[in-house]
């Protein structure tokens, strides 16, 4: 079997403007999220991924301009996730020049949407994202939701079984423990989910 690499450049963003934390806290703005898009996809990454980082905590999406700003100049796939609730904030999204679009909270919360994206749009169309944290009570993994903040009651592995059977394409997996760390992959996790 062939594996194949893509590499995806994840741009945490709010509003326009890109932004960088470490373990999804001490958000600061680090430059202009359209500029950065543009720079990846000159260095020919696959694929970008632009996440509204606070979206879910205030309820709204505002991914449709930048967007359509990228699409002038970024001829790569470009997935977008963040506070995508229904059927229709996934189509608005589409029509603005997303290829893809991720869920995370609102999964958690409404599994059937998953269901509802896959049947309108096709399974290519769908990502899960899941930010997993360690837990250093019992060394397991949790699934956490509003940006990495809060513990869902879903268990990492049993997760990824209902997000396949629901018909997501892709599974975005994140480590809340690594992430801005600059440690690179974690490894543990990797492993934990990769079939053996």
């Amino acid at each position: 079997m062939t594996i194949c690499k893509r590499v995806i450049a994840r741009l945490d963003v709010k509003g326009s403007k890109l932004i960088k934390g470490k373990r999804y806290e001490g958000l600061r703005v680090i430059g202009d999220a359209c500029e950065a898009a543009k720079k990846y996809a000159v260095h020919n990454v696959d694929e970008i991924f632009y996440s509204d980082a606070v979206a879910s905590l205030y309820e709204r999406n505002g991914l449709s301009e930048i967007l359509r700003k990228s699409c002038q100049d970024v001829f790569i796939p470009i997935t977008v996730g963040g506070a995508i609730r229904s059927v229709e904030d996934g189509r608005r999204l589409l029509a603005a020049g997303a290829d893809k679009l991720a869920i995370n909270t609102a999964a958690l919360k409404n599994p059937q949407l998953i269901n509802e994206l896959a049947s309108t749009f096709g399974k290519q169309c769908v990502v899960v994202s899941i930010q997993a944290r360690k837990s250093s009570l019992s060394n397991e993994w949790d699934v956490m939701v509003q940006s990495g903040r809060d513990r869902s009651s879903k268990k990492l592995i049993d997760w990824i079984k209902e997000i396949q059977e629901r018909g997501a394409g892709e599974i975005f997996l994140g480590s809340v423990n690594q992430d801005g760390t600059g440690k690179g992959a974690d490894l543990e996790l990797i492993k934990k989910v990769t079939p053996h």
